[in-house]
């Protein structure tokens, strides 16, 4: 049975998801990967079919045609990890921004502590690849979780994260309301209040190569703004 599984939530990345899911594979350890795909127009799904087709047993394909974000997206491949019997589940995004040769790392560190966090801002971490305003918008999120949520963690609203597997059954990923990317934050919070052990080790962030980014809009700006909040005094 393998160990651990690798959520790799997916919209339009046909061209990066077969590099990245063979990258994941080719780590020494029992490894496999959950796609989890929002009904990609791009092909992407397709994709995914082909590789679990090509790696029986080491991959799992959910396509999702009437929900989409990345939030909902991790909820559904960290429930199917669990049906899998994953010991440990890893979170990462499919476009490169996130390297796949962490992975070890991720695991060995999560030898002492429930929940890893790959991290920017700590001592030996990167987010170098990126312009000016989106690492100052990036550092500014930060540190307003920080205080909304009072988070000692450097990276608040890292994507790239290491779960031992009875912390998600603890935290049960069901009881998650974000839809979006504010999923990170709000798993943090409940973790820490939970009482587990969360530490963090660096990595270097790299901006997409291939595909668009999705764009932050006026309407995504204002929920980050307020969901901290909403998570702090349980406003549901």
């Amino acid at each position: 049975m393998v160990q651990i599984w690798v959520v790799l939530p997916t919209y339009n990345e046909a061209g990066n998801l077969c590099r990245i899911v063979e990258q994941i594979l080719s780590q020494s350890l029992d490894i496999g990967v959950v796609i989890v795909d929002d009904d990609s127009p791009d092909g992407t799904g397709e994709i995914a079919d082909e590789l679990r087709g090509a790696h029986p047993g080491r991959m799992e394909v959910i396509h999702r045609l009437h929900e989409r974000g990345r939030g909902t997206a991790g909820i559904a491949g960290f429930k199917r990890c669990l049906e899998l019997g994953a010991q440990w589940i890893v979170e990462m995004d499919a476009d490169f921004s996130h390297n796949p040769d962490d992975i070890p790392r991720l695991i060995q560190a999560s030898l002492d502590c429930d929940l890893v966090v790959g991290s920017r801002y700590v001592p030996g971490g990167q987010d170098s690849d990126r312009g000016l305003k989106r690492r100052l918008i990036s550092w500014g999120a930060n540190n307003y979780l920080r205080l909304v949520l009072g988070l000692n963690l450097r990276d608040c609203s890292s994507g790239y994260k290491c779960y031992r597997r009875h912390v998600l059954e603890r935290l049960n990923p069901d009881s998650l309301h974000a839809a979006g990317p504010e999923i990170e934050p709000e798993s943090l919070y409940r973790i820490k209040q939970l009482g587990f052990r969360i530490c963090e080790i660096p990595i270097s962030f790299r901006d997409r190569q291939v595909g668009e980014s999705k764009l932050m809009n006026a309407r995504t700006m204002l929920t980050s703004l307020i969901f901290p909040w909403r998570v702090r005094f349980d406003l549901w």
